[in-house]
């Protein structure tokens, strides 16, 4: 009697040691967390750690607050990209189906050429911490720079080097860079949205808005396609010519710069009509 109940303790205690080590296998580990939520936006991801908050095999109350904080932001930020949609929404609104946003890089250096980018996006489309491209460090925009690629319906480059730049002027460089980046559309876009410009001989509906890459999606996205492209020129440039300190200020008229004009000479890429007044040609 005594060994009969002896082996049933036995066989509760063997059943009890499995049924715990069935449970802590099925507990969540660190390592699935991690690998989980790397592929999650800061809203699922909140959620997922809700849902498992009670079945993991680590304590994730502080993963919590940080999410928690998170999400905090990306609605801050979902907001913030709504109200500079509000153009975009009205053109929608109206009947119009593909809006491209327009603007440029470089009509101010002393060196290299304007570049222009036409960028389509898709309706609804959101993409994080878009923004005027001056607003944004380097590493954000090479990472929009990105995004935009792959979530644009279309997008066109236009550009004008220094010596067109010379024989026709800036103003008149950046609408050609402008209309050239149109052209390459593989879309051709219902409405125009143009940062603080009109374009002359462009069969095509169009808005000049003031400070547009702070105000349109559409805009901010060809700011930050037009800048990256360029900055990526002059850096070029930079090896070519190493004196002039090119990957440090892009081209524009720093005092550095202007000291390396005077002591070496102007180089290929320097705007002759932009450097004629501080250097002899």
């Amino acid at each position: 009697m005594s060994v009969a109940i002896s082996g049933m303790l036995l066989c509760c205690i063997i059943l009890r040691g499995v049924a715990f080590s069935i449970t802590q296998q099925n507990k969540i580990t660190q390592k699935q967390i991690e690998t989980k939520l790397a592929d999650l936006e800061p809203p699922l991801a909140f959620k997922y750690l809700e849902n498992i908050k009670d079945n993991c095999e680590i304590d994730i109350s502080k993963l919590l607050e940080k999410y928690a904080k998170k999400l905090k932001a990306h609605e801050a930020e979902k907001e913030r990209f709504e109200k500079i949609s509000a153009f975009e929404h009205l053109a929608y609104e109206s009947g119009i189906k593909f809006i491209a946003g327009i603007d440029e890089a470089g009509r101010g250096p002393l060196a290299g050429p304007v570049v222009a980018a036409a960028v389509i996006l898709p309706q609804n489309v959101f993409i994080e911490k878009l923004n005027d491209s001056k607003k944004l460090s380097p590493k954000v925009r090479e990472k929009l720079y990105t995004e935009i690629h792959k979530k644009a319906i279309s997008y066109g480059i236009g550009i004008i080097d220094e010596n067109l730049i010379d024989k026709i002027n800036i103003l008149n460089a950046t609408k050609l860079a402008m209309k050239k980046a149109i052209e390459v559309l593989s879309v051709i876009p219902d409405m125009l949205f143009i940062d603080a410009l009109t374009l002359n001989d462009v069969n095509i509906k169009q808005k000049a808005i003031e400070k547009g890459d702070s105000l349109s999606i559409s805009i901010a996205a060809a700011s930050i396609l037009a800048k990256v492209t360029r900055d990526r020129i002059i850096e070029e440039m930079d090896e070519i010519y190493p004196v002039y300190g090119f990957a440090k200020h892009k081209g524009y008229g720093t005092k550095e710069h202007i000291e390396a004009i005077k002591k070496y000479g102007p180089c290929p890429i320097h705007r002759k009509t932009f450097i004629r007044n501080f250097i002899t040609m």
